[in-house]
């Protein structure tokens, strides 16, 4: 039944897709297609492991093409559906990285399309004053005006990232930088199913310059896997994030604080490590799960404008380290920060140029447990001799014709999975995107 609706939906997208924008949308139909190409050569490596990045060159490729329906259900409330058709082959089977180099691969069902429902959600609004505000129409996004204060109820099937931790430079990796570590903190283990996806509740509250969010969403039954736990008031993610809206220098920005906590039956490493020692066999995670722990963080996020075509961002965040990974990758403290210019100093206004610089790192619980060998979800070469995972990188985003984009990457990535023993590792990447 739901392929068959989702079917329909993408039948009908381009007579829906034919609405004018207007004041206040009773629904709208936007539409995006993206297929990204990353190519790494060979590289060289003292060793490899089970779970290494390939050192032999290697072709990856995503592609994913999404309807985003909304409905007015009533005066302030908004009904969401998006259907996804997808396909792609990762580099080494996704393993090797904390910081994967294409942040849509987390999608890829392979070299056969699949269509699935990404999203289906309930976005309720009740202002509580203040002034107007016009919202734009957009993708999971009806036209309309809203009260800048105000509180505003998501529930249903949706990513936490929709909500939270965004950055107007450096969060979507079909327009801006394509390293998912760009995309969010890397050490931020929201929960979500493999796709990152999941059911739950947000609350926003405006005032003013301020924003607080807060949500709680459903975790996978076991790590990294496609299944969901519904036992939503046992294992879960809970999230809280504060925003607050500034000038400087007559310039907007924001900063972000973000706190995480989540719970779900997950392995701790130096459980596994103390299993190696007592029946003197290599560590495993896969051992020592067998309890519910608590695995939590914290980070801010900052964005701000210098000029109208110029701005920066910086994400840092830590994590407590002592349990495997439950949905994002492997990272325990990770700082990024960048640069994004418009190409309007050179006539091309919808061209834009970002340069990022990304240092991912691990506790000292998970580097003891990967030194002895022990093998994690995404990463494990069998010995580590430990280095920060340092990533450069850098994009041209061309506007060729209205609403399609075609983007060149680079990627440069020191110390793949912690270990300086491999590497560095070059990407070579292109992306075309159409939205409409």
């Amino acid at each position: 039944m739901q392929r068959k609706l989702t079917l329909l939906l993408l039948a009908l997208l381009p007579h829906l897709a034919l609405a004018e924008d207007s004041t206040q949308e009773d629904w709208n139909a936007k539409f995006q297609t993206t297929y990204i190409w990353q190519h790494k050569p060979g590289f060289n490596a003292a060793y490899s492991g089970a779970n290494s990045l390939s050192a032999n060159a290697e072709n990856s490729y995503t592609f994913t093409t999404d309807a985003f329906i909304g409905v007015r259900v009533r005066p302030n409330s908004e009904l969401y559906l998006v259907p996804e058709i997808t396909q792609g082959v990762p580099f080494s089977n996704l393993t090797g990285l904390g910081g994967f180099t294409n942040g849509e691969i987390t999608r890829a069902s392979g070299t056969n399309p699949t269509i699935y429902r990404q999203q289906l959600f309930l976005r309720q609004t009740w202002g509580l004053g203040g002034n107007t505000e016009k919202i734009e129409s957009g993708m999971s996004q009806l036209a309309g005006v809203v009260q800048s204060d105000r509180f505003v109820l998501t529930t249903g099937n949706f990513s936490t990232l929709n909500i939270f931790d965004n950055n107007a430079y450096a969060h979507d990796p079909r327009t801006q930088f394509m390293n998912w570590s760009n995309m969010t903190h890397a050490a931020f283990d929201y929960s979500a199913d493999a796709r990152g996806f999941g059911w739950g509740v947000a609350g926003e509250w405006y005032r003013n310059e301020w924003v607080v969010r807060a949500a709680r969403m459903t975790g996978p039954r076991d790590p990294n896997m496609l299944q969901l736990d519904y036992q939503f008031f046992k294992h879960y993610g809970d999230q809280l994030e504060i925003e607050h809206s500034h000038e400087l220098g007559g310039q907007p920005g924001k900063v972000r604080l973000i706190g995480w906590r989540n719970r779900a039956v997950l392995a701790r490493y130096r459980d596994a490590i103390n299993y190696g020692i007592a029946t003197n066999t290599t560590p495993s995670i896969f051992k020592v799960r067998y309890s519910e722990q608590i695995k939590y963080g914290f980070g801010i996020n900052i964005e701000q404008a210098i000029n109208d075509d110029f701005g920066a961002f910086l994400r840092a965040m830590q994590a407590d380290g002592h349990t495997e990974t439950l949905a994002f990758t492997e990272v325990d403290q990770s700082i990024a920060g960048g640069i994004s210019l418009k190409g309007t100093t050179w006539g091309r206004a919808q061209d834009t140029v970002g340069l990022g610089l990304i240092s991912n790192g691990l506790s000292k619980d998970r580097r003891d447990y990967l030194q002895a060998g022990g093998i994690s979800f995404f990463i494990g070469d069998g010995k580590l001799n430990y280095r920060p995972e340092t990533i450069f990188e850098s994009y041209y985003n061309w506007n060729v014709i209205k609403h399609t984009w075609l983007t060149a990457d680079y990627q440069h990535i020191a110390n793949p999975a912690y270990n300086a023993d491999r590497g560095p590792v070059e990407v070579y990447g292109m992306r075309l995107h159409f939205e409409y």
